[in-house]
């Protein structure tokens, strides 16, 4: 029975993705918005990391209440353990600047921008070579490491275009 639930899950996950993308699918309405936020919610209850990332982002940045802040940063926080790159880089960054939930921790935010560059995200590369290079976040000046995250950071987006 878990399979048929995670291929349930998978299935109202795609419907989510391609309602939130495409306006030729349904008319853009509240009522096709809150279909499309119901559907990522329980896609991300069910522990979907993709549905965790984006539906979290969207209660994290644009939410009005604590609550769902918080509640999106612990979804976004899920999806970053559990290996999305985006999510990693979004938890850097809620580490970085802080939220009710999260307090400012730059060394948790280090730790996070390093996993994120590691896999492939040129933005959080970008943010340790700028850091190294300026004493941000904690971290002493160190001309090595700040060269080292910027090759990362110019190598990735090239790889990037390489692929598409």
């Amino acid at each position: 029975m878990p399979q048929a639930s995670s291929l349930f899950t998978r299935l109202e996950f795609r419907l989510a993705e391609q309602l939130f993308h495409t306006r030729w699918l349904l008319p853009r309405s509240p009522r096709t918005q809150r279909l499309t936020m119901r559907l990522f919610k329980r896609c991300a209850e069910a522990g979907h990391p993709d549905a965790q990332s984006i539906y979290g982002h969207m209660l994290f940045h644009r939410s009005l209440s604590p609550q769902d802040k918080a509640r999106g940063a612990r979804y976004v926080l899920e999806a970053a353990q559990a290996g999305d790159v985006k999510s990693q880089y979004q938890v850097a960054q809620i580490h970085e600047h802080g939220c009710v939930q999260y307090p400012r921790r730059e060394d948790y935010a280090v730790t996070w921008y390093a996993r994120a560059a590691q896999a492939g995200h040129y933005l959080a590369a970008d943010r340790l070579a700028r850091a190294y290079r300026l004493g941000e976040l904690g971290l002493a000046v160190d001309h090595e490491q700040a060269d080292y995250w910027q090759r990362m950071a110019e190598r990735q987006p090239a790889a990037e275009m390489a692929a598409a």
